[in-house]
């Protein structure tokens, strides 16, 4: 291979990091929104070699550029090279052919995302696919010879070559939409009635071109050939965030695995993902976790054809229970919870290359390691601090992975089989070079129920004197803001402005047992109220700099709520509150947002069934509303739609509360475009300052 030679195309340095000048400058929001977004690494067959794409910001243009890299895991001599990149288009989602010869990924090259294939010996790309449909993803055949690829089709298509969207909601003859059942909308988008993600097989030729017209992984749903076939219609894999990660082929190449979420009259209530199998002999898929009306997902099959694996949620509704790492025999059909007494949630899966052992990411306390689990179940971690993304494992036992924290974006590492650790890739190196280092520190103290509860202080290394803080509440509300990077809420950048940033992982988060994740059900404003006051006060025990009594609260979507639910409950901590896309009318937003399931397992049913409906809602407080509050929104949030943002804004004014509100019309529940990205930060920063600032000095 040319690749590694020194050229041109070497435009990623490869060394460490280095160390950040103390007195550089301090980060901005530009920095934030310029920095390289490393994503969707893949190892070679062979082991020697990781492609992953990088996206770089056009901020005259508006918009993200990506392209395609690969590097030597284990070799410090070589340098990260650019590979299957045009100087117009995105170049993304990489996937090495199985002899290693040749990189597969997906580009926009033609006019709309299809597949392309790059030779490493000649250096050039070829497009291998021209469907009429756009190509969302695709995953080759461990044997080379077929490929399974997904999009958005019409149900009644054999194929991604169709010439109609399959949309059943427009009978004309004017432009009105017609539905029959709920999830009308999803996320960021009206829903399509006759139109899913689908997953077709087709043939792979020796050249890297596709031939047949098309295998659909859910013929059942289109024409039942058998008559015990069942007609099940869905996404598969499943909207709005499910990817490769929710298909795998089999070792035998014949047979995939795929989660599908079913589309039906109980679909915005349901969390009852399912992982079906389809043998490309066999007209029928069959369902494997029929039995559970939970979540199952991130099916992985053994390289040795014994073994499937995948995680799975025992309560149906829950879109928060613990992920259970699950295990079948193939040849048996039998189970096994290979996890259930092991405390955590599975997050990704990846098989060793001899089948012997899984490599798991899970939250643990802020962080999200890797962890070796054998086929006894056995638990083993492996990675220390930060934020783990994806996992590739070598034959010896080495494995590269990416790697994010609060300090760093993510970045590629390699762990030899003796455990040393060596980074890789530094694709943002130039400008950490830049920017002032920050300090970081965990602490923990006790919350609400006498139970342990941990949080983290982010500030400006060196800073001096008393500093304003910068309280951010994170959202889900099962999350964390533990040791990870974020290009929207991220507290180096906001530290960066003069502020301790302090976050505090409230009861309800994860990482810290399903008990403590469970604790919120129905306690929206109860303990985590709570702890948030306690750790507040904790950080400032911790570190005397953190002035608690100048601070700012921040909190998006839950943090969000909570930003409503302080100011009628913590009327006095706080000298303004920043609401991002919060709740503001549990009961109206019980029957507005999309995806049922979350709202009715947290509250406890549908609105009229709840024992205690109004006792977490914020609108009863709204007369002891008195701190100053700037609300943000997208009006494309399908989540929590933007009228909670307007009712919030109503409620402020007409109390002549001081209060702005900021709304995105082409931004949903996250604010992703870069100009954007920076209107909101400066925002946001000037709200701080002006609160904070001229009272803290």
């Amino acid at each position: 291979m040319k690749i590694f030679a020194k050229s041109a195309l070497a435009a990623l340095a490869l060394s460490s990091i280095a160390a950040a000048p103390l007195l550089a400058r301090p980060m901005t929001e530009t920095d934030l929104a310029m920095m390289k977004r490393l994503a969707a690494p893949v190892m070679s067959p062979d082991g020697r070699f990781v492609a992953f794409q990088v996206r770089e910001t056009d901020m005259d243009a508006n918009k993200g550029k990506t392209d395609i890299y690969i590097a030597k895991p284990d070799d410090p001599t070589s340098v990260v090279a650019q590979v299957a990149s045009s100087a117009k288009y995105n170049e993304h989602d990489p996937a090495f052919s199985a002899d290693g010869k040749y990189l597969y990924y997906l580009s926009n090259e033609s006019g709309s995302d299809q597949i392309w294939r790059y030779d490493f010996l000649n250096q050039s790309s070829t497009q291998i696919s021209k469907f009429k449909n756009d190509v969302a993803g695709f995953k080759i055949s461990p044997d080379g010879k077929k490929i399974a690829v997904w999009g958005d089709v019409a149900v009644d298509c054999f194929g991604m070559d169709c010439d109609h969207s399959g949309d059943t909601s427009k009978p004309g003859p004017g432009s009105g939409r017609e539905y029959g059942s709920l999830m009308v909308r999803h996320w960021d988008e009206w829903e399509t009635p006759g139109n899913h993600s689908r997953i077709f097989t087709y043939g792979l030729n020796a050249d890297g071109t596709i031939y047949g017209s098309g295998h659909p992984l859910d013929e059942p749903a289109i024409t039942p050939k058998k008559p015990d076939a069942k007609k099940v219609v869905g996404d598969a894999p499943s909207k709005p965030f499910g990817g490769g990660e929710e298909i795998a082929w089999g070792a035998d190449s014949e047979t995939v695995y795929y989660t599908l979420r079913k589309a039906d009259k109980d679909e915005a209530r349901s969390t009852n993902l399912d992982i079906y199998s389809s043998h490309q002999n066999y007209d029928a898929a069959t369902n494997l976790t029929e039995e559970n009306a939970g979540t199952d997902t991130l099916p992985s099959a053994s390289p040795d054809g014994k073994y499937l694996a995948w995680a799975s949620m025992a309560r149906a509704g829950y879109e928060a229970d613990r992920q259970v790492l699950m295990l079948m025999e193939l040849a048996t059909g039998k189970k096994k919870r290979l996890t259930q007494s092991w405390d955590r949630s599975v997050q990704s899966i990846n098989w060793a290359p001899d089948s012997q052992s899984l490599y798991v990411t899970a939250g643990e306390i802020m962080d999200t390691p890797v962890f070796k689990i054998d086929l006894g179940g056995k638990v083993k971690r492996l990675t220390g601090a930060g934020h783990v993304t994806a996992v590739m494992p070598r034959a010896d036992g080495s494995f590269a992975y990416a790697l994010d924290s609060v300090t760093m974006p993510t970045e590629l590492f390699f762990r030899d089989k003796k455990g040393k650790v060596r980074q890789f890739t530094s694709v943002n190196a130039d400008f950490v070079a830049k920017i002032d280092p920050v300090a970081v520190q965990r602490f923990s103290f006790t919350g609400a129920n006498g139970d342990k509860v941990w949080g983290q202080i982010t500030k400006p290394a060196g800073a001096k004197g008393r500093l304003p803080v910068a309280f951010l509440v994170h959202g889900g509300p099962q999350g964390s803001f533990g040791d990870n990077w974020s290009f929207r809420w991220n507290p180096r950048v906001m530290a960066a402005q003069g502020y301790a940033v302090v976050t505090v992982d409230f009861h309800g988060s994860t990482g810290y047992g399903q008990a403590f994740t469970d604790s919120i059900n129905k306690n929206w404003g109860g303990w985590p109220l709570e702890d948030l006051k306690f750790g507040l006060a904790a950080a400032a025990e911790k570190d005397k700099q953190v002035d608690s009594a100048n601070a700012c609260a921040l909190g998006a979507s839950y943090g969000g709520y909570m930003m409503n639910w302080i100011a009628g409950q913590w009327n006095d901590g706080f000298k303004c509150l920043v609401n991002h896309a919060g709740i503001f009318d549990l009961r109206s937003f019980s029957f507005e947002t999309e995806e049922l399931w979350f709202d009715e397992w947290d509250q406890g049913g549908p609105w009229w069934s709840r024992t205690d409906a109004e006792k977490w809602n914020p609108v009863n407080h709204v007369t002891k509303w008195r701190t100053p509050t700037l609300v943000i929104h997208g009006e494309k949030d399908f989540r929590i739609p933007y009228a909670q943002s307007l009712a919030t804004f109503t409620a402020l004014q007409r109390q002549g509360v001081e209060s702005k509100l900021l709304v995105f019309p082409d931004e949903n529940h996250w604010i992703l475009k870069p100009k954007n990205s920076v209107q909101w930060h400066r925002t946001v920063f000037g709200w701080l300052d002006k609160h904070l600032k001229k009272s803290g000095k």
